[in-house]
């Protein structure tokens, strides 16, 4: 009985291995294009008014997070990019998804609350390689790319990232 259950153990972490190694391997294959090191510049107006720029974020990650009003994936997934900006610096990015007046009924109907730049043509989603989203990036305290994520990516995810960012030297 014991050797079975020891069997079946084994046979289950096998499998979640295989699982997470395709996982890894399809994030890896999808952000094969995306931009390493040096983050690009971010820079714009929050749909506040206030400007931002990814510059003066210098000393503390930031979730730089883009996104799209059309995009059923970053529906399921702005919750937990809202939670995130709670507790960590983010920056979103609406890609082609309308005026600011559109982006901001959209944020307001939903209630969320995260600091957005409205990128109507997508110019500052081609500096950054960003060709579908959402798409997520973890910009360290000295202004490198330390995560580069394609599609749907959780809350705890995005935090680990974050953090791991924050404590480990590069």
């Amino acid at each position: 009985m014991k050797k079975e259950r020891r069997k079946k153990w084994r046979r289950w972490l096998l499998e979640l291995a295989v699982v997470l190694l395709v996982v890894w391997g399809v994030q890896s294959w999808q952000a094969r294009n995306l931009p390493r090191g040096a983050a690009p510049a971010l820079a714009g107006r929050l749909l506040d008014g206030q400007p931002v720029n990814l510059q003066d974020y210098r000393g503390r990650p930031v979730l730089v997070h883009f996104w799209a009003t059309w995009c059923p994936v970053c529906r399921l997934e702005a919750g937990a990019v809202a939670a995130v900006a709670e507790d960590w610096p983010v920056i979103t990015v609406a890609m082609q998804s309308g005026t600011e007046t559109e982006v901001a009924k959209y944020l307001e109907a939903r209630d969320l609350r995260f600091p957005v730049v409205v990128d109507p043509d997508g110019r500052i989603a081609a500096r950054w390689g960003v060709r579908g989203v959402p798409v997520s990036f973890v910009v360290d305290g000295s202004g490198r790319i330390r995560a580069a994520l394609v599609g749907y990516t959780t809350g705890v995810g995005l935090r680990l990232r974050l953090w791991w960012a924050e404590v480990s030297p590069r």
